[in-house]
């Protein structure tokens, strides 16, 4: 172990002892050395560790553990023989309170570094009720040269042949089984190769440039209504929390109109078409509208409007009116300023952010509290348990 009491010139290869102090975004654990934060992969608050530099800049560097020497009273054994090789699950080797707690420490950083937000209470992470077994799609990708089917290793691309991944429904497994029996069509493919899947109640579908077969249609509930997609459309993937999702964004909600950005196949739209007298639903992928559609369709209802084309599109219609709620469920990469701020314009009362990531939804509600609005509730769903990333549904009200 490497000794820096009378030295400061740390480097890439050495090795320290560090105490695990929190889990950061990106899963992330964090610890100190003498004048240098360290960053950790696959830790838990609590452990003491041995890690080796693996990059540094200036006093921040990031490690990877070599042993742990003190394991903290919340690390357990992960449920996979994969973990800590695929690039999929990091925190399996957390006992499940203790990654609720993280990721509710997670957005809480989030909000105060980033979106300077002063928070009056902790934040509540609602806990999946399905710790494995509940992801109903995923990304498989394919490695015709060395015979591979699964995900990708840990910061790679190469492929981990994977027989049974345990975050996937039963379903999902034998989707990923019927790929491995088609293998031999890619053996001579010259590039990884990705397959979307999806599957539910034994019907599968796929989707991949390589493949001519039809992309089937699946059809779940949630919430009492029928929702059909493919493995090319967007849904959410853990099947066990949709009545827990679309509770926590429509429940309370009521008035003359809503209107729905990033919609996708209408997971909030249908609900919100029954609590409301017009709905207007917003996506830009088609494959995302057709199955809003279908879903409108499946719902019988004739208050629901979806329009097709990027946010930016929709203002420049003529018949843009104010509305009572307005929602948001954008990708990753959050809302860009100048569309948030034409959104926020739109809203008479009340606004539902929905995110998937922790940083740029604080980024994005710091603006909002700019234009008038304040925070009503903040809480965090876990759709994504074994992993670092985390649901969270904020809702704001007009107050100026």
């Amino acid at each position: 172990m490497v000794c820096k009491e009378n030295s400061l010139a740390y480097n890439v290869g050495d090795q320290l002892e560090i105490q695990i102090k929190k889990i950061v975004p990106n899963g992330l654990g964090m610890g100190f050395a003498e004048k240098l934060t360290v960053f950790v992969p696959l830790a838990v608050r609590g452990d003491t560790v041995a890690v080796e530099i693996r990059q540094i800049t200036g006093r921040t560097a990031f490690a990877s553990i070599l042993k742990v020497l003190e394991p903290a009273p919340t690390r357990t054994d992960a449920v996979c023989e994969y973990f800590g090789s695929c690039g999929g699950c990091d925190f399996q080797q957390m006992e499940y309170d203790e990654q609720l707690a993280a990721k509710a420490g997670i957005i809480e950083d989030c909000l105060k570094r980033i979106g300077h937000i002063k928070l009056e209470e902790g934040i509540e992470v609602l806990a999946s009720k399905e710790r494995t077994g509940y992801r109903l799609r995923t990304q498989f990708h394919i490695d015709g040269r060395e015979h591979a089917v699964g995900f990708f290793r840990r910061q790679s691309h190469e492929v981990i042949d994977i027989e049974r991944c345990p975050v996937l429904t039963d379903d999902m497994n034998r989707s990923l089984s019927e790929i491995r029996t088609e293998l031999d069509r890619y053996a001579d493919s010259v590039e990884v190769t990705h397959i979307e899947a999806a599957a539910v109640s034994d019907r599968r579908s796929f989707y991949a440039e390589t493949l001519f077969e039809p992309v089937d249609e699946l059809i779940t509930e949630a919430a009492g209504e029928r929702f059909a997609f493919n493995a090319r459309s967007f849904f959410q993937a853990n099947i066990a929390m949709l009545d827990s999702l679309v509770d926590t964004v429509v429940a309370g909600e009521s008035g003359k109109r809503a209107v729905d950005f990033y919609c996708g196949a209408g997971l909030f739209s249908v609900p919100l078409a029954r609590r409301f007298e017009t709905v207007i639903g917003i996506e830009s992928n088609s494959d995302s509208v057709g199955f809003a559609k279908r879903n409108r369709e499946l719902a019988g209802l004739e208050n629901l409007e979806l329009f097709e084309g990027r946010v930016r599109e929709y203002f420049k219609r003529s018949d843009i009116q104010p509305a009572d709620l307005v929602l948001v469920d954008p990708p990753r990469n959050g809302v860009k300023k100048n569309v948030l701020g034409k959104i926020a314009g739109l809203c008479r009362e009340r606004f539902v952010y929905v995110s998937c990531n922790p940083s740029t939804l604080a980024r994005d509600i710091a603006i909002l509290l700019t234009k008038g609005f304040e925070i009503e509730t903040i809480r965090g769903l876990d759709l994504f348990p074994q992993t670092h990333h985390v649901e969270t549904v904020v809702k704001l009200r007009r107050v100026t």
